[in-house]
């Protein structure tokens, strides 16, 4: 029998400790994963963040998840992509799955959530999408400078003879709010996946290297990967010292 989502959030509430009203809340992946590590135990909890905020963090809480349903041989697929949108429908469906693959792997020992996430203290997810482009219905800057308003008295305090003029300068004040933590968010996403390519270099390079002691042709794989790396639309000049033909050009 599916459960409902009432029997759903409090089931999931009372195994980690938790506090979430929708189950749209899972998207951001970490209480996906926590629901892992009460059946397994052996979770790296130190690298899931549960309280993730941006769409960057939500993904790597989903790589973490992705890594342990490969160790530990789980055949499903996981929507990632679905997932992170925090739609209902999408993450009602997988707690639902999670629930069941609980049920039949758990083993009845205790499970302490809030030890095994070190304690820290969880603020519950948005039930929308994460930040990761400026299209929105809703400004959180703007409601937030709405509320502190206090109707037509605005923040600085002037009478509603100024009102107007100074409720413009609290919506623009608002909006830059905004998209300076859109940016923040985004540098991080930049430094994220800009340290996963440069693994991926150096991975390439060693393997490059390697094949050049022994004396081995080279592999026209990494050659490609090679080619990606050091890609641009206007050219690029390769690094010296990578196993790419300096007289290829991209």
């Amino acid at each position: 029998m599916t459960a409902s989502r009432t029997d759903l959030l409090q089931w999931l509430n009372e195994l980690l400790q938790i506090n979430y009203t929708k189950v749209e809340q899972c998207g951001s992946g970490g209480a996906y994963c926590q629901i892992l590590d009460s059946i397994y135990g052996d979770l790296p909890m130190i690298r899931v963040k549960m309280n993730a905020k941006h769409e960057y963090e939500y993904v790597a809480n989903y790589k973490v998840m992705q890594n342990v349903f490969k160790a530990k041989k789980i055949d499903k697929p996981i929507p990632v992509e679905k997932l992170v949108k925090c739609k209902m429908q999408d993450n009602l469906e997988f707690l639902q799955w999670m629930k069941r693959f609980w049920d039949q792997n758990y083993g009845g020992q205790g499970y302490d959530a809030v030890a095994r996430r070190k304690g820290v203290a969880l603020e519950a997810p948005a039930t929308v999408a994460p930040i990761a482009t400026s299209r929105s219905t809703t400004n959180p800057g703007l409601a937030a400078a709405a509320g502190r308003a206090g109707g037509r008295t605005p923040v600085s305090g002037y009478r509603s003879g100024s009102a107007q003029p100074n409720e413009a300068v609290q919506a623009l004040q608002a909006q830059l709010k905004e998209m300076s933590t859109h940016l923040e968010g985004l540098e991080k996403e930049r430094d994220f996946y800009f340290e996963k390519l440069r693994d991926i270099e150096i991975l390439v390079q060693q393997q490059v290297e390697a094949l050049e002691a022994e004396g081995k042709p080279d592999d026209a794989t990494l050659k490609d990967i090679q080619k990606i790396l050091y890609s641009t639309e206007e050219g690029f000049e390769v690094p010296e010292g990578t196993a790419v033909d300096e007289e290829e050009t991209f």
